[in-house]
């Protein structure tokens, strides 16, 4: 005898089965890579957030707090707290933008930087020991992959971002009359 599934199967189905596969792939990176992140800020007996911030100043060179956060996707109060450790740490300066002097700089320090090669040498051998058995075409196209779905995901983000901003002023026109 038969027992018929509760839910059928049909290509709708096997869509949502493969996105909650992509979820569940996804906060299982998410804790392996918090996992590695505090390895490694124990290593360099450092907060792990810092280390975040060190690396995007190392990659983007000299920018504003409100680029730390964008391309964190923090609050601007969280990168706020974060660089302030980094900069009474000596890793990390604010300068005054010779282009507007209202605007505040953020670049490594010399010791910042220090610190940088000191972390880019111990990710590579943490790495290296995790991935040895992984080809080169391996560990490339497991980055692309990773990549291209960060920017699916930051893409939709911020497309419902957009129409959550466009929406709220007609609602809020809506509501006055």
């Amino acid at each position: 005898m038969t027992i018929a599934s509760p839910h059928p199967v049909t290509p709708s189905n096997r869509a949502r089965a493969s996105a909650e596969d992509l979820y569940s792939a996804l906060e299982e990176l998410s804790r392996a890579q918090r996992e590695a992140g505090v390895h490694m800020a124990r290593r360099l007996d450092w907060p792990r957030a810092g280390i975040g911030v060190v690396r995007l100043l190392s990659l983007c060179g000299p920018v504003q707090l409100t680029d730390v956060a964008a391309k964190l996707r923090v609050d601007v109060s969280v990168a706020s707290r974060q660089v302030s450790q980094l900069v009474d740490a000596g890793y990390v300066r604010r300068t005054v933008d010779a282009d507007d002097r209202r605007v505040r700089v953020l670049e490594l320090t010399e010791q910042g930087e220090v610190l940088i090669e000191t972390m880019s040498a111990q990710f590579a051998d943490l790495l290296g020991a995790i991935f040895v058995g992984w080809s080169t075409s391996d560990l490339s196209d497991a980055a692309d992959q990773i990549r291209r779905v960060a920017e699916a995901i930051t893409t939709a983000h911020d497309v419902l971002l957009d129409s959550h901003y466009e929406a709220v002023p007609e609602a809020t026109h809506e509501e006055g009359k």
